[in-house]
């Protein structure tokens, strides 16, 4: 059985576990990073902060197309590690996996994200440079 695409990024953030866990989990915080910016309209985030629970994003590129991730948490440890199930509205058949793990460092939190089980790796590398931007503006909340 051939094994589906994945990726991992690592990101040395300024700011303790707590605060980068924070960004990650509070529908306040995650607008100002998660989506596109270029847009006038504000990213929506909802989230239901359980395993079990879901969670939500929706924005609008710059030519005011809507697009809109939902997925599961499947694992939810406060400050250290978020694992949920991925699907954007118009494909949730492609289901994927992401994990974030935050460890505490010297100068702030050694972000890993592993995104798993892409449908193609053309899937993949979409993903690779929408979260290298996103995870540059998370990086910038922290300066």
């Amino acid at each position: 059985m051939a094994t589906k695409p994945s990726l991992v990024l690592k990101r040395r953030i300024k700011a303790a576990p707590e605060k980068v866990y924070e960004a990650w989990t509070r529908p306040e915080q995650m607008t100002r990073w998660w989506g596109v910016t270029e847009n006038p309209k504000p990213p929506v985030a909802e989230t239901d902060l359980r395993v079990g629970g879901r969670f939500r994003v929706q924005f609008w590129d710059p030519e005011n197309e809507h697009h809109s991730v939902s997925g599961t948490y499947r694992e939810v440890v406060p400050n250290r590690k978020l694992s949920f199930s991925w699907a954007w509205q118009s494909t949730p058949e492609r289901e994927s996996l992401v994990t974030i793990d935050l460890n505490p460092v010297n100068d702030g939190t050694m972000l890993t994200l592993t995104h798993e089980q892409f449908f193609s790796e053309q899937a993949r590398d979409d993903h690779g440079r929408g979260w290298g931007m996103a995870l540059d503006r998370l990086e910038a909340l922290f300066p």
